[in-house]
């Protein structure tokens, strides 16, 4: 079994694209989000929002073909893929790129709708009801790109297009859980020998009216429009619920044989992955976190850790009420008496929940935690819930001791994902505790 490392973060967050804008705006306290920008939400409960406002896809793509089949998650992945590869400086023509793996997750369901919109409003009676004649009618007006452009793991072919990677790869369909199975499953190709080298992340262009009123319609969404980027406040006693981000958040993984062979940087080691199911309700997570407590025990099982050993926790912090009240029950259910001892804090405050590509960067910040002994603050706790006491490093960044970490995700149906990282002395080449 291969050791495997963290050699390339990539990350298209609202606080700045590439590692470094985000981690620094993480470590300055400071929060994106708020008023959605994009487009009129005057009609939503809930009109805050983390955006990217820098982000210019020319500056990563540069096929007009393929620009213009993707959407803006599309284009972000992408982009978050050249800055990890970027930032491992992997020199694609010294890697067998047949070989290499892409592991993906996303909540990608539809293309831009814009497209649509003008053959709907041809079909439209007078009361705003679409006629199924009228439609039959203008059908051929619809955008004829509009179904590749929509294509949920369009983001494979475009990403293997460009760097010719044909190695394993898999598609995951999901909430913060999908990027983190897609990062999990990568590190398991490496660690079986399927591949030495493998892309893994995820993305959501979350911020669209239609990713709106859905989420708005599972009443996970806080609608305190008033307190700006404030009303964000996972773990808090007075939580109302998400606010919602873009981005996207990519890893380049390696055997530790090839980055050492190549002299590569080494975030960190991925050491052990866990999931696992609640069982429970639909869109209700169970009220003890079961699933989350059983996701974290396989983890830390397959890494041989200890859970006293555990030095940080990137956490979920959904802003739910039982969300963060669950999750909080399953830390203390896997940590016992040291739960309220290890640190942890939730970065969504500052971002946005990224929703698919929220746990991509939960497992970005672990890296980051270990490779910088730095802890990212959990933003706008002010007033801790006494049912979530956890050390969750409030308004403030701090440095720390850090060599081994847990970066947690969970879906919205019930789907849980730990994975357990390590510091990697790169001298030694051996875990630094």
């Amino acid at each position: 079994m291969s050791r495997v490392v963290i050699t390339g973060i990539g990350l298209v967050t609202p606080l700045g694209v590439g590692t470094k804008e985000t981690w620094q705006g993480l470590l300055e306290n400071r929060s994106a989000l708020g008023p959605i920008e994009r487009f009129n939400a005057t009609s939503l409960q809930t009109r805050l929002a983390g955006e990217v406002h820098d982000f210019v896809p020319q500056d990563f793509i540069t096929n007009r073909r393929t620009l213009r089949l993707m959407t803006r998650g599309d284009q972000m992945a992408f982009a978050a893929t050249i800055l990890a590869l970027r930032d491992a400086q992997l020199d694609l023509k010294a890697i067998d790129c047949e070989q290499t793996g892409i592991f993906i997750g996303s909540n990608k369901e539809v293309s831009n709708l814009d497209h649509f919109v003008p053959t709907a409003l041809a079909s439209s009676r007078e009361d705003g009801t679409i006629d199924s004649e009228r439609m039959g009618v203008h059908a051929h007006k619809v955008y004829p790109l509009i179904f590749l452009e929509g294509l949920p793991a369009a983001s494979l072919f475009f990403i293997s297009e460009a760097f010719g990677f044909k190695g394993c790869n898999g598609f995951f369909v999901g909430t913060a859980d999908a990027s983190a199975v897609a990062i999990g499953r990568a590190y398991r190709a490496i660690r079986r020998g399927e591949t030495e080298v493998a892309i893994a992340g995820g993305f959501d262009e979350a911020v669209t009216w239609f990713n709106m009123i859905k989420l708005q319609a599972m009443e996970v969404m806080t609608e305190q429009n008033e307190l700006g980027a404030e009303a964000y406040r996972p773990f808090d006693r007075q939580r109302s619920g998400t606010i919602i981000g873009e981005g996207a958040a990519f890893l380049v993984l390696e055997s530790y044989e090839s980055a050492i062979r190549r002299n590569a940087p080494i975030y960190a080691e991925i050491a052990g992955f866990g999931t696992a199911y609640d069982g429970y309700q639909l869109i209700k997570p169970h009220p003890r976190g079961r699933g989350l407590t059983l996701a974290m025990q396989a983890a830390l099982r397959e890494a041989e850790m200890a859970s006293e050993t555990i030095e940080y926790l990137s956490v979920h912090g959904s802003g739910t009420r039982l969300g963060d009240t669950s999750e909080a029950i399953a830390i203390q259910d896997t940590f016992g008496e040291n739960a309220s001892k290890v640190p942890g804090s939730c970065v969504k405050p500052a971002t946005g929940h990224l929703v698919a590509a929220a746990g991509a960067l939960n497992v970005a910040v672990s890296a980051l935690v270990l490779r910088h002994q730095m802890l990212p603050p959990t933003l706008h706790l002010h007033e801790q819930d006494p049912e979530c006491s956890l050390d969750l490093v409030p308004l403030q960044a701090r440095e720390a001791h850090v060599g081994q970490a847990l970066a947690l995700a969970r879906g919205l149906e019930g789907q849980n994902v730990a994975l357990a990282l390590r510091r990697v002395n790169e001298k030694k080449g051996s875990v630094e505790f």
